[in-house]
């Protein structure tokens, strides 16, 4: 699930990317404005176990973005508006918003996280 904020005062909105709990280990969302650094936004477990991390963004802005998951696994978002060779687009809006394209496909039972497997060292994955 991808929910968008109001912008802040500063012009940036904050962007909360959830996964379910039944992903085992570690998660980041990675992306052209984090520049793909698995170090910059790890996904945190909340009390119901599920994976989530805030990215401020500036409004207007228009990112591509993957989830990698622990053991070198690439997630795409069922929320995301649309997909490109890199993976998720999303277009940070300028007032708050679900994504209406996401919520659609949800309800057409098409909510499925997609996957891939990739190898990349384990001191990605360390912590």
């Amino acid at each position: 699930m991808i929910r968008q904020d109001e912008p802040a005062k500063d012009g940036l909105v904050a962007v909360t990317f959830t996964l379910p709990a039944d992903i085992p280990g570690h998660i980041s969302v990675v992306g052209d404005f984090n520049h793909w650094d698995p170090y910059a936004h790890p996904m945190r477990r909340t009390e119901h176990g599920v994976h989530t991390a805030v990215v401020r963004l500036p409004q207007g802005a228009s990112i591509c973005f993957r989830y990698l998951a622990e053991g070198g696994r690439w997630l795409d978002d069922p929320d995301a508006g649309s997909r490109d060779d890199r993976g998720c687009i999303l277009r940070v809006s300028s007032a708050a918003s679900g994504n209406g394209e996401g919520q659609a496909r949800r309800r057409r039972g098409e909510d499925r996280l997609r996957g891939a497997d990739v190898r990349l060292p384990p001191e990605y994955f360390a912590g």
